[in-house]
């Protein structure tokens, strides 16, 4: 790919995008919730794309920047007509499950490399997902999805077609885990959640249900939360790395919390052996320290330290009195939690460097 930057017009005025000679055509589809949105936003400043469409199936005919001022894309949103777009290389699909697979379909017959946001393609096992979610619009194309978790998954993510993008709540639970679950640490988990209201979307959020988050921390979901096999899958083959046999329940709770954005996950896990703080420490820096986008902290971490960032900061701590070991998760949900995660898979997915247009 020629490393001279060009600069591309919208053909709706207002800013330019810069890119880079020859950069993969590009869309989002969905692009007027918030995750589509943001998407939009990180592959209009990320030279290494070229976005040439936003849709969506409400706002048509408005322009992206005027729905979403601060992210200032100055792209009309369009209806998803993929004849009329023409040829693209790659695509961000910002719907809802159920909603997703169809479009995921016929992008993927058209060659057209997908990152889902969806939770259609993140569980492997078709039973699973019919359980938690009905059935499947296109269980034909499980077989091609590539668990979208960067860190856990990246040589397989290079290679993917379709890469489905991890929800928040297992992004931030999973990377606080993993270690420990490599070097078979994990006996059980419990894990509690706290997420921002934009996790639950822009409809919830321009409803009144929004009074119900104000100055209130609202569980939600309780003992039937649709993350919880998706951890439990993702952490299976980890701990078999670490010699477990057995298979572990996962206990999972979500919370919303009068914030905007950003999410606090809390694991309390029961170790198979006991455990002290310095060979946490050392577990933890040593899984993480080539990984650009987890920090391994000193102290326990806020929401606010990660805000608008692709980080993901983790803090273990073994706790002698009850026997436990503590660790925390901090993310932006909107961010790392989904759309920067969605586009440091397409850069992995096309070769460019992983952090392109998300510093």
């Amino acid at each position: 790919m020629a490393e001279r930057a060009t600069t591309r017009a919208s053909l709706t005025g207002g800013s330019a995008q810069p890119v880079t000679d020859g950069a993969p055509r590009a869309i989002v589809a969905g692009a007027t919730g918030f995750a589509g949105a943001l998407a939009a936003h990180l592959l209009w400043r990320n030279p290494g794309f070229q976005l040439v469409a936003v849709t969506g199936r409400s706002e048509v005919g408005r322009r992206l920047d005027d729905l979403y001022p601060r992210y200032r894309v100055p792209l009309q949103i369009e209806a998803l007509d993929l004849e009329a777009i023409g040829a693209i290389d790659a695509a961000v699909v910002a719907y809802p499950h159920a909603a997703a697979a169809p479009t995921v379909g016929a992008l993927r017959e058209r060659g057209v490399r997908v990152v889902d946001l969806s939770a259609d393609f993140r569980l492997s096992s078709l039973a699973t997902y019919e359980r938690w979610y009905g059935a499947h619009p296109r269980p034909d194309l499980l077989a091609q999805a590539v668990y979208g978790l960067t860190e856990l998954h990246r040589e397989r993510i290079a290679t993917a077609d379709l890469v489905a993008n991890p929800g928040c709540y297992p992004t931030a639970s999973l990377l606080g885990l993993a270690p420990l679950a490599r070097a078979g640490l994990i006996a059980d988990v419990v894990i509690d959640a706290k997420q921002g209201i934009s996790g639950a979307g822009r409809t919830f959020d321009e409803t009144t249900h929004q009074s119900m988050a104000g100055e209130n921390i609202l569980p939600y979901k309780v003992a039937e939360h649709r993350h919880t096999p998706e951890i439990e899958e993702q952490l299976a083959p980890l701990r078999a790395a670490g010699g477990a046999r057995d298979e572990v329940a996962v206990l999972f709770q979500a919370h919303l919390v009068p914030l905007d954005q950003g999410e606090l996950v809390d694991c309390y896990v029961t170790p198979t052996r006991e455990v002290r703080d310095d060979e946490l420490l050392e577990l933890y820096v040593d899984a993480y320290r080539r990984e650009p986008s987890v920090e391994v902290v000193a102290a326990p971490p806020g929401t606010r330290e990660v805000q608008e960032t692709n980080f993901c900061r983790v803090f273990a701590k073994a706790d002698p009195h009850s026997g436990k070991v503590i660790v925390l998760s901090a993310i932006d949900n909107l961010w790392k939690g989904t759309s920067s995660q969605a586009v440091q898979n397409l850069n992995v997915m096309f070769d460019l460097p992983e952090l392109e247009g998300l510093t």
